[in-house]
C-alpha cells in the first residue's frame, strides 16, 4: 500500500507542508504543495495540516511521519495526532530542496525568506547529501516589507510588487555609467549599481521607491550568492523561497547572471524549496 510522509515548514510569516507519497517501488511521488498564514505557529501548523490531508484525502492511518523544519516547528513537543515528529534542520531542506527542484547534483542554494541563508548543497550518493551553511544576510522579505512600511505605508508585498511595475532606478540608484564616461568601466557593465539609492531624486515617486527597495534587497543577495559560488567553482545559483514569487525581485536575478558568469536558477514551486528538502530527508 502507497505511503505518505508530510513536510511542515513553520516560518515567520507563513506555513509551508508538503507530501511525498511513496510508491512500492520506491519512487516518491510530490504531492501539490500549499500554505497558510497565521501569526500563531501552532494554529498555523495545526491549520495547514487540515486543510492539507483533507484536499488531498488523506487519513492519518496513511502517513508515516511528520517532518518538521523552519523557527516556529520548536512549538511542537508531542507530535501532531499521535503522529511522529522528526525535526530537520532548516539548512539542509534549504539545500536537499535545492537540488531535487533543479534537478542538479551540486549547487550554491540560496533561501529568500524574511532574511537570507546561502548554502552549499552536493549530491553524493542515493538520498545523500553534503550540505553546508555558508552563512547569510539579514537583507531578505523582511527588508522588503519594513522599508516599504516605513516610506511608503505599503506592507503587502503585491501592493509592494503592483507599484514597484511602473517604477524608474534612474530616479533612485547611482549606475556605473552615472560615473563613467565610458560605456564599460574597466570591464563592468555600465547598468550596474554603483550604489543603492546613491542618486534619490527629489522628483522621485512612490513607484520608483518601491522599485528601489526592491532592487537594492535582490541585489544584496545576488551579489553574496555570487561570492558563494566562485568560493566553490561553482556557476550554478538556485533559488528558493517567498521572495522568487516577487517580480521585481526575479527581473534583478535575471539581468545580472551573465555580468557575474553565474546561472541564477528559480525552479518550479521555488517557495517551497525548504519544506519540500525536509520531507525528503525520510527514506
Amino acid at each position: 500500500m502507497n505511503r505518505t510522509v508530510i513536510g511542515i515548514d513553520v516560518g515567520g510569516t507563513t506555513t509551508k507542508i508538503v507530501g511525498f507519497q511513496k510508491k512500492e517501488n520506491g519512487e516518491k511521488v510530490l504531492i501539490s504543495p500549499q500554505f497558510v498564514r497565521a501569526t500563531d505557529p501552532l494554529t498555523s501548523i495545526y491549520g495547514a495540516f487540515g486543510k492539507f490531508t483533507s484536499e488531498n484525502g488523506l487519513e492519518l492511518s496513511d502517513i508515516d511521519c511528520i517532518l518538521m523544519t523552519g523557527a516556529g516547528s520548536s512549538v511542537i513537543t508531542n507530535g501532531i495526532y499521535n503522529l511522529k515528529c522528526i525535526s530537520v534542520p532548516e539548512f539542509s531542506g534549504s539545500g536537499i530542496g535545492g537540488l531535487y527542484l533543479s534537478g542538479l547534483e551540486e549547487a550554491v542554494v540560496v533561501s529568500m525568506g524574511t532574511g537570507t541563508a546561502i548554502n552549499h548543497a552536493k549530491r553524493t550518493g542515493v538520498n545523500k547529501y553534503e550540505i553546508k551553511y555558508l552563512g547569510g544576510t539579514g537583507v531578505g522579505g523582511g527588508t522588503l516589507v519594513g522599508l516599504s512600511r516605513k516610506m511608503l505605508g505599503l506592507d503587502t508585498v503585491d501592493h509592494i510588487e503592483q507599484l514597484a511595475e511602473t517604477g524608474n532606478l534612474d530616479n533612485i540608484d547611482l549606475r556605473i555609467k552615472d560615473i563613467s564616461r565610458n560605456h564599460s568601466y574597466h570591464g563592468i557593465n555600465e547598468n550596474l549599481t554603483a550604489a543603492n539609492f546613491g542618486k534619490v531624486s527629489d522628483m522621485a515617486t512612490p513607484a520608483d521607491l518601491a522599485l528601489g527597495i526592491s532592487n537594492l534587497v535582490a541585489e544584496t543577495i545576488a551579489m553574496l550568492a555570487v561570492f558563494a559560488a566562485r568560493a566553490y567553482s561553482i556557476k550554478d545559483i538556485v533559488l528558493i523561497g517567498n521572495l522568487t514569487n516577487i517580480k521585481p525581485i526575479r527581473a534583478v536575478f535575471e539581468s545580472l547572471g551573465d555580468s557575474f558568469g553565474v546561472h541564477f536558477i528559480i525552479p518550479e514551486n521555488a517557495q517551497f524549496g525548504t519544506v519540500i528538502g525536509a520531507a525528503l530527508t525520510e527514506e
